[in-house]
């Protein structure tokens, strides 16, 4: 029997709230998502204030850090790199916006994040800030 590991629920809300607690303690405002690793949303919030399309980008990063395996920072570089832009993947979620992080366990992985609504860096930051607050900082290294 195959099994496979994703983030639960609680976790998903935990990363959520802690975006929320990063946004709030620099005074701005984000959407944040979170995927299982098929890209299945999970867990999703926009902050008052935040721009409604980042609510789309949010969940659009999360769903392709998820689905590719991989940070949508670096999708946007093989993107740009190969001159493949996001329709040539045939799905309208996948973004190479940065600021999609994958959530790893034991190399493998279990989910996606996305924030939007501050600079791709600084939306990446606070993804990863996220994964050390719930898992701790040697998670997505194990």
């Amino acid at each position: 029997m195959y099994t496979h590991q994703r983030i639960s629920a609680d976790e998903a809300l935990k990363i959520v709230q802690h975006v929320i607690h990063e946004a709030r303690h620099i005074q701005k405002e984000v959407a944040v998502a979170v995927s299982g690793p098929e890209g299945e949303p999970l867990a999703f919030l926009r902050m008052d204030g935040a721009s409604p399309a980042a609510s789309r980008i949010a969940r659009n990063k999360a769903y392709t850090a998820a689905i590719d395996r991989k940070d949508t920072k670096l999708m946007g570089e093989f993107m740009n790199d190969n001159d493949r832009p996001p329709a040539f993947w045939g799905d309208n979620g996948i973004t190479g916006f940065g600021g999609g992080v994958t959530v790893r366990s034991k190399g493998i992985v279990v989910g996606g994040i996305g924030v939007s609504g501050l600079s791709e860096a600084e939306d990446e930051r606070i993804a990863y800030a996220a994964i050390v607050a719930v898992y701790g900082k040697d998670h997505n290294n194990d």
